[in-house]
């Protein structure tokens, strides 16, 4: 796979890695998180669903369900399979999930099963003591667990993060790029979007910063995105909110004015329209 603008660095943060054995009893829904989540099939049977797609697991296979990717897990029957949770760190540059299209499913070789099994030998402090995500999938676990591993010795950091690229390196091997046809005004349109989160984002000025006009703009927009400019800040300022959720102690009136909502009753609608849920419950709940 050819990337330029997708060539910039890489740094992942492993949260969580380890192997279970589920009798019937990996299933739960509405999962969305900040962090991605890779899974190795060692045995058994299960389904992993993306909205409406279903992905049957079978053994020796690895899936990948990329951050903010709303699923559920379905299991009736034996399973065995490693999990490994990974936080991508970004500094005003867009998502490596926001830049390319992952395969969701791939087959391992036996140096891949080898890779992830010394992931686990090397970061045994990050397995999982329960399997429910409400349990793990809170604020007070990812910060735990990040700065966790910028305490583990230089080495096993250095031989976990080789081991985190080499793993997606294999997806990326099946992967294209989601900007290689995308008009050039439209990505870096994405790049500005992405640095300017935290303030009001007029389609108007966007338009401008283009050289068109707002309805051509737009068409282009839906073209590229398969969604208005206007859908898409919304999912990332979201994005954005659930991960101060997380990670920060503020009150939701602060979220929603650092990223430039100054209509509390507007944000508040449109959190639960894209999550389900009121940003009030969501706080508790992963509190």
């Amino acid at each position: 796979m050819y990337m330029s603008i997708e060539s910039q660095a890489l740094n992942f943060i492993l949260l969580n890695t380890g192997h279970a054995v589920h009798q019937a009893d990996w299933n739960w829904k509405d999962i969305s998180s900040p962090f991605a989540r890779i899974h190795f099939v060692e045995e058994g049977t299960a389904k992993i669903i993306h909205g409406d797609k279903v992905h049957n697991l079978k053994k020796d296979h690895l899936y990948l369900t990329p951050s903010y990717t709303k699923h559920r897990y379905e299991c009736d029957s034996y399973l065995s399979l490693y999990y490994i949770h990974i936080y991508e760190e970004v500094d005003k540059q867009l998502s490596i999930f926001d830049r390319i299209e992952f395969p969701v499913e791939i087959e391992v070789s036996s140096l891949t099963v080898q890779l992830i099994k010394r992931l686990l030998a090397i970061n045994p402090q990050s397995e999982l003591k329960y399997y429910n995500p409400t349990l793990y999938d809170n604020s007070s676990n990812l910060v735990k667990n990040i700065a966790l591993q910028k305490t583990t010795p230089l080495a096993h950091e250095m031989e976990t993060q080789g081991i985190l690229k080499q793993i997606i390196a294999h997806f990326l091997a099946q992967a294209s790029s989601k900007n290689q046809d995308m008009d050039k005004r439209i990505l870096h349109t994405l790049q500005h979007i992405y640095i300017n989160i935290n303030k009001p984002i007029n389609i108007e000025d966007l338009a401008k910063r283009c050289f068109l006009t707002k309805d051509h703009f737009i068409r282009l927009f839906k073209k590229s995105m398969d969604c208005t400019p206007g859908k898409y800040i919304n999912q990332k300022k979201i994005e954005k909110a659930q991960l101060m959720i997380l990670v920060n102690d503020t009150s939701i009136k602060d979220i929603a004015y650092s990223l430039g909502f100054d209509n509390i009753s507007y944000f508040n609608r449109l959190f639960k329209k894209i999550t389900g849920e009121n940003p009030g419950k969501h706080k508790k709940q992963r509190k």
